[in-house]
């Protein structure tokens, strides 16, 4: 093990290897050091926005047809309504996450970065982190570890936060899929991505408030989706994780930086997590090759604005099925008007045109 390094990274997932590959770019020596080893799973819908893949590229990971199966848009299905919107120019991939982890270990490897799989960090000291029983020294320190950060909790920029809970679990099945959008179907107590893979494959995933809930006691709630999967068989295990929402003060103390979920999250019924900290992860190696980590925390509360106010609105929906079947419908009957606010969610509206819109929705929702 190396004695001391530039960057050292604590966690090796998406969030991490971008900080890693970003501050790479800008000529420091990196070190990403976790206590897994690759690829590394997670439950989640698997969906990677235009914007995200942008992102990814800039980074130098490139996703293309071999890696997935694209789709060209949103769908929200309720039990009464559906609606779709398209996006404007670059399709989505859907992509398995351990197929996205694997590329982006190829990039860090490519990049040079020092990987240490199976390297749990211990601790900060005062110039460094103790992995593996030895202090390894860093001028810069990324805390990358996830919604359970203990980077987090050890540079005390925990504060507290407050935070909302949501259960998420995931399937695959072997089933070519029917739709070439990423789907949403809205339920009483829950809601299901479902988005298209590559060789046939199909990704489900639910999120709900109810810790107990699993995707076979959700079928009641979505019967078409039941019928869609019916006799499908399943090509892997359901796997659980948690969804937070959570908004950090502060994201930096010192030398030492949070991105990621480490430094705040949104729901994942925004589908924005990963892109997020893809762009978390380009404007941290921008502030720290200028050695001024205030220009982060400014870029960090600008671009998490957007997706937390989605975030709210999506949240909203899903608590009211009054309001929620009221706004489908209004997205059924004006598609380019959902098209409009797919795109102010990816962030490719001008301010102007996202104010007009929803000026149009709202007298859209009083007529309906």
């Amino acid at each position: 093990m190396r004695e001391g390094t530039d960057v050292l990274v604590i966690g090796g997932g998406p969030a991490g290897l971008a900080a890693a590959i970003g501050v790479r770019q800008k000529g420091f020596e990196v070190t990403v050091a976790d206590g897994a080893k690759p690829p590394i799973d997670k439950a989640c819908g698997e969906g990677l926005m235009p914007s995200t893949v942008a992102a990814l590229l800039e980074l130098g990971v490139t996703i293309g047809p071999g890696d997935g199966q694209a789709f060209r848009g949103i769908r929200f299905v309720d039990a009464a309504t559906s609606a779709e919107a398209y996006f404007s120019s670059a399709s989505g991939f859907g992509v398995r996450r351990t197929v996205l982890h694997q590329k982006m270990v190829e990039r860090a490897q490519e990049c040079g970065i020092n990987l240490l799989w199976n390297t749990p960090v211990a601790g900060l000291c005062g110039d460094g982190a103790v992995l593996s029983g030895t202090v390894m020294k860093a001028k810069w320190i990324i805390g990358a570890d996830g919604i359970h950060s203990r980077a987090r909790r050890w540079s005390g920029l925990d504060a507290n936060a407050p935070k909302e809970i949501r259960f998420a679990h995931r399937r695959h099945y072997r089933v070519k899929a029917w739709t070439d959008c990423t789907e949403f179907h809205w339920g009483q107590k829950a809601q299901v991505y479902v988005t298209p893979l590559s060789n046939g494959e199909t990704c489900v995933a639910l999120i709900s408030r109810d810790p107990r809930m699993r995707l076979e006691d959700a079928w009641r709630e979505f019967p078409k989706l039941a019928n869609d999967l019916r006799g499908a068989e399943p090509s892997s295990s359901e796997r659980g994780a948690v969804t937070v929402t959570r908004r950090l003060g502060k994201v930096y103390r010192g030398n030492i930086a949070l991105t990621g979920d480490a430094s705040g999250s949104v729901d994942a019924i925004t589908g924005e997590g990963l892109g997020l900290s893809f762009r978390q992860a380009i404007a941290l190696a921008e502030a720290i090759g200028q050695g001024k980590l205030e220009s982060y925390q400014r870029a960090h509360r600008r671009l998490a604005r957007r997706p937390h106010i989605m975030g709210r609105l999506l949240l909203l929906l899903d608590r009211y099925a009054s309001l929620r079947g009221r706004v489908l419908r209004c997205l059924a009957e004006e598609p380019e008007l959902f098209a409009r606010l797919l795109g102010a969610h990816l962030g490719v509206a001008a301010p102007d045109l996202l104010a007009t819109t929803s000026l149009r929705l709202g007298w859209k929702f009083l007529t309906v």
